[in-house]
């Protein structure tokens, strides 16, 4: 009876014994699988960074996106793509003395007619801006006297002229100037005769044309017609880190009875009175271009020397006015139609 009983208990002790093991060997094989999977998921999703980025790749190349819904400020646009540098083929000639970035957060001013914080140019040194292009013969005229000394400008375009015509602003910026906008129809921005939104929609319509001629967005640079600088939108470049350009030393070669000479020895008159300045011209007036080989000429022969000022970062412009300005134009908008035309043709054999 004894023998019995004793074998009896053996028998149930042996099978919770097996049971244990069995139940251990299982649940180790589930602790060890279980970590393989949750490393498999996570290994599948993008760290925030990637999707980060991913996500600014598609917004930075999509064009007149809808605005996406973020949950950071946007970042500033890239800066505007590097021209190719070109060999000078005038070994005499005034060139650039150096190139000057301006960081535009915040919306800075520049030049001492209206602002007077930023005194960046030493002495001999000018900036040479000109307003109210592009316009046939006359933008050339200039383009081709900058080019011939191998220098550069400041262009701030008229959005209406520059949809007139978008093939000679495309050769401003191809022949590596600056392109800043200038408003769409040049009106004076104090006017008691415009409403604040009609001030705003003749300032953001003329970013939006000046990008659409180019293809690509401008630099974050304005300046005011006939220099009035409306307080309200001075406010406002400031919350689109846009920057502001008035003058030190104006041609006035847009008055009556402007001649090429007049033009040449109002500006060297200031000029050597100040001793450097930002220059203010007009590529619009027929004299002005007539006038820039003898002022690049005069520049060179006093000692001067040419500063250009580039964007850290391009424009952004609005949505909604890209969008109006194309439906304004009768502009296709579906499609690939706002892609940049280096997207869309290339040249493969030549």
């Amino acid at each position: 009876m004894r023998n019995a009983l004793g074998l009896m208990l053996a028998s149930v002790v042996a099978a919770v014994v097996i049971a244990a093991g069995g139940w251990f060997y299982y649940s180790a094989r589930a602790d060890q699988g279980a970590p393989k999977t949750v490393a498999a998921r996570a290994a599948d999703q993008l760290p925030a960074q990637a999707k980060l980025a991913a996500r600014d790749d598609v917004e930075t190349t999509a064009t007149i996106a809808a605005k996406p819904a973020a949950v950071a400020a946007p970042a500033p646009a890239p800066a505007m793509p590097m021209q190719p540098k070109q060999a000078c083929a005038n070994p005499n000639a005034l060139g650039v003395s150096r190139v000057v970035e301006i960081d535009t957060t915040g919306g800075p001013g520049f030049g001492f007619e209206h602002f007077k914080q930023f005194d960046f140019l030493t002495d001999k040194e000018v900036v040479l801006t000109f307003d109210d292009g592009p316009w046939p013969v006359n933008t050339p005229a200039v383009l081709k006297a900058l080019a011939d000394e191998c220098t550069k400008g400041l262009f701030f375009s008229v959005g209406k002229h520059a949809t007139y015509h978008p093939e000679i602003l495309k050769q401003v910026l191809a022949q590596g100037h600056t392109v800043g906008t200038h408003t769409w129809s040049h009106v004076n921005l104090n006017s008691k005769k415009l409403t604040e939104q009609q001030v705003k929609d003749e300032v953001e319509k003329g970013f939006s044309a000046v990008r659409f001629a180019l293809g690509t967005n401008p630099a974050p640079f304005f300046r005011f017609p006939q220099l009035q600088h409306n307080p309200a939108m001075v406010t406002y470049f400031g919350t689109r880190n846009v920057a502001m350009f008035s003058t030190d030393i104006d041609s006035f070669d847009f008055r009556k009875g402007a001649t090429p000479e007049k033009i040449v020895e109002t500006v060297m008159t200031r000029l050597d009175k100040l001793g450097k300045g930002i220059i203010l011209m007009h590529d619009f007036q027929k004299h002005t271009g007539e006038a820039m080989p003898a002022l690049l000429a005069r520049l060179k022969a006093g000692g001067y020397k040419v500063v250009q000022m580039k964007a850290k970062a391009t424009l952004q412009t609005l949505p909604e006015y890209d969008e109006a300005l194309l439906k304004e134009l009768k502009v296709p908008t579906a499609g690939t139609n706002a892609r940049p035309i280096s997207s869309v043709v290339q040249t493969v054999s030549q």
